[in-house]
C-alpha cells in the first residue's frame, strides 16, 4: 500500500490534482511509521528478516526517514520507557502537549543522531540511509531549480511537514509516564470515536504490554485483556463528543 499510494501522489501531481496527491500523503504517514513500519519494526508479520528488514528501509525511505534508526529508536523505547534520560522516543510524554508539537520539525533527525551515536555497529546501514535520503532531498530540489517537475519536492516538503504532529499522537498521548506501574504508564483507550478517529491503531496499552502482536489484531488483543485491565484498576479513556465540542473522559476500569 505505500507503495501504491506513492505512485498514487505523482499520477495526482502530475495531473495537477494536488488535494488528491495531498491525501495520498497524509495516509502515507499515517500508513508507514505507527502501522505496517512499526509492524516491520517488531517483526511481527513473520517475514525472512532479511525480507523484513530491506521493506523497512524502503518503506522509511519512501517519508525521507531511516528506518535503521528507527529500529534501534524503538526497540531502546520498550527496554527502557519510562526512563526520560535514555529513550528520545519517548521525550514529548514528559513535557506538555505544546511542547510536543514544537518537538516534531527535529524528531526523526534526533532519532538518527542518537542511533548513530548509541550503536556504532550500524553506523554504516545509517551512514548509507541517511545518503539516500540526502541523495532524495538534493535530487527533488534539483529537479525544481532546473523546472523539470516541482512534484518530487513538493512531496519531500509535504513529507516533512507532516512528521511536526507524530511526538504528539505516538508519544505524548498515549504514555503517562508518571503512572505508578507499567499498567498505568501507557494509556488504555477505547470507544467507538477513539476508534474511528485513530482507525483501530490506538491501543498502545495493549502493545506495550504485548509488542510482538501486529496492529491488525490490536482489537483483538484489548478484547482479550479488557476483564483483566478491568479487575487491576486500569482507567479508561473515551472521547466524548457532543454538539460544537469534543473533551477527553477518564473512567475507572
Amino acid at each position: 500500500m505505500p507503495f501504491v499510494l506513492l505512485v498514487g501522489y505523482f499520477l495526482a501531481a502530475s495531473t495537477g490534482w494536488w488535494v488528491p496527491a495531498a491525501i495520498a500523503i497524509v495516509a502515507l504517514s499515517f500508513l508507514t511509521y505507527g502501522s505496517i513500519s512499526h509492524d516491520l519494526v517488531h517483526r511481527s508479520l513473520r517475514l525472512p528478516r532479511r525480507c523484513n528488514d530491506w521493506l523497512l528501509t524502503a518503506i522509511e525511505l519512501l517519508m525521507i526517514r531511516s528506518g535503521r534508526a528507527y529500529r534501534l529508536a524503538h526497540g531502546n523505547h520498550h527496554a527502557r520507557y519510562p526512563d526520560a534520560a535514555d529513550d528520545p522516543e519517548a521525550a514529548a510524554a514528559f513535557g506538555s502537549w505544546r511542547f510536543a508539537l514544537a518537538a516534531g520539525p527535529l524528531y526523526f533527525p534526533r532519532l538518527w543522531f542518537w542511533a548513530f551515536r548509541r550503536y556504532p555497529n550500524h553506523r554504516p546501514r545509517l551512514a548509507l540511509e541517511a545518503t539516500a535520503i540526502a541523495a532524495l532531498v538534493i535530487a527533488a530540489t534539483v529537479l525544481a531549480i532546473r523546472s523539470i517537475s516541482f512534484a518530487p519536492l513538493i512531496y519531500v516538503v509535504l513529507v516533512q511537514a507532516g512528521t511536526w504532529i507524530v511526538p504528539l499522537v505516538t508519544s505524548a498521548i498515549p504514555h503517562d509516564p508518571r503512572g505508578r506501574g507499567p499498567l498505568f504508564q501507557t494509556r488504555r483507550f477505547r470507544g467507538a470515536a477513539i476508534r474511528i478517529i485513530a482507525l483501530e491503531h490506538l491501543y498502545h496499552l495493549e502493545h506495550h504490554l504485548y509488542p510482538g502482536v501486529p496492529h491488525h489484531s490490536w482489537p483483538e488483543l484489548a478484547r482479550r485483556l479488557d476483564p483483566i485491565l478491568d479487575a487491576a484498576g486500569v482507567p479508561i479513556v473515551r472521547l466524548a463528543i457532543r454538539p460544537f465540542s469534543c473533551s477527553i473522559v477518564h473512567l475507572r476500569g
